[in-house]
């Protein structure tokens, strides 16, 4: 089914990627198929793609307007953007950056691959000077765990290299909150893991451009390197994109208003959230997002009273990752590679319970 222009995120989210034709049935089936009947137009799962994967790419490629590849997991998406550069190559990526990418971007420094600038992720004239020599611009925004906001259509907008890359990873915002594609960018990637899929229960991940040509060489990529995503995990992204509108809406409401309790808490030093009129990045986020998701960062006093924070919860559960229907929260200084994070900082991912509820959990575990 295409996208009607007038038809909302939220309907095309419900109805995009189902069949469409009398005697269909109105969900998108498992295909747990490796391979078809030749003389077809699918021969092969990993070359060409299968029903499962072909509806998620069809909603999430028709939410940005855009073309969509999906991909076995998150990193599984971004190394397929890495995966696009030459021998040689300079990128430029947040120094606040998701320690996975962080990961990939390291090896591949070490190696020998490629150079690497480390940027702060609001550091507007630190992209802009990099864009003159960088291959590959990777930018987060908001970034993870410090919430820092880009100014993403500033960065797009400037002169750069010949062939270079602007790539946004928009896990955080979703495609519903940010268009990256719409301020410039040339891709967009999320972890489907998170709000897309929105229940702890899959491994995926996209990315989505309106080149052709790049929608091609990503293609080729996961063909080649065998990040193909599995039919059951495609099923279940596409049934949780069906309600992701309702469950990005509720929970972004819930996270400004413990965003604020938080900041009127005594233990509490510090609450990174830019929907607070008070921080420093809100009149950025403003500007280029249409809401400013349920991701809250907040310090306390020292990495032993975050320790101590995160497991006297009883309904938020000590776990990483993100975007789920279930609160989460993790202290981001005890993971290996988040060493510049600051060790009192504890990132919480919030979830749909109600609001007292989450905020009675984090009074004692504040006490």
């Amino acid at each position: 089914m295409e996208r009607d222009d007038e038809w909302s995120d939220e309907t095309w989210l419900v109805s995009g990627g189902r069949p469409h034709a009398p005697g269909e049935p109105l969900n998108a089936p498992i295909v747990p198929a490796s391979n078809f009947e030749l003389d077809g137009d699918v021969l092969y799962a990993r070359t060409d793609t299968t029903p499962t994967w072909h509806a998620l790419e069809t909603v999430v490629g028709g939410l940005e307007q855009a073309q969509c590849v999906s991909f076995a997991s998150g990193m599984a998406a971004v190394s397929s953007v890495f995966a696009l550069l030459p021998t040689g190559a300079h990128i430029a990526v947040p120094s606040d950056c998701y320690q996975a990418t962080e990961g990939i971007a390291a090896e591949g420094e070490a190696q020998g691959r490629w150079t690497v600038d480390r940027i702060a992720t609001a550091d507007t004239d630190g992209w802009l000077a990099a864009l003159a020599t960088a291959d590959l611009v990777w930018v987060e925004s908001p970034s993870n765990p410090l919430l820092e906001v880009a100014e993403l259509a500033t960065i797009a907008a400037a002169d750069r290299k010949t062939g270079s890359l602007f790539a946004v990873d928009n896990t955080f915002a979703t495609a519903l909150l940010q268009r990256p594609l719409d301020l410039g960018a040339d891709l967009s990637v999320q972890s489907a893991t998170k709000f897309i899929g929105g229940h702890s229960d899959l491994l995926s991940g996209v990315v989505t451009t309106r080149s052709l040509e790049l929608v091609e060489r990503l293609r080729r990529s996961r063909t080649l390197h065998g990040g193909t995503p599995g039919a059951l995990e495609s099923y279940l992204a596409v049934r949780g994109a069906r309600t992701m509108a309702l469950r990005v809406r509720h929970a972004q409401d819930t996270a400004l208003e413990l965003a604020r309790r938080l900041d009127d808490h005594d233990a509490v030093a510090k609450v990174r959230y830019p929907g607070l009129p008070t921080d420093p990045n809100h009149a950025r986020a403003k500007e280029q997002m249409t809401g400013f998701g349920s991701i809250v960062s907040f310090e306390v006093a020292s990495f032993q009273a975050a320790h101590d924070t995160v497991r006297r919860t009883r309904l938020i559960r000590h776990a990483t990752s993100l975007g789920s229907v279930e609160s989460t929260m993790e202290q981001r200084a005890a993971l290996e590679g988040q060493e510049e994070v600051p060790p009192g900082l504890i990132r919480l991912s919030v979830g749909l319970e109600h609001v007292d509820d989450l905020w009675a959990d984090l009074q004692h575990a504040l006490s």
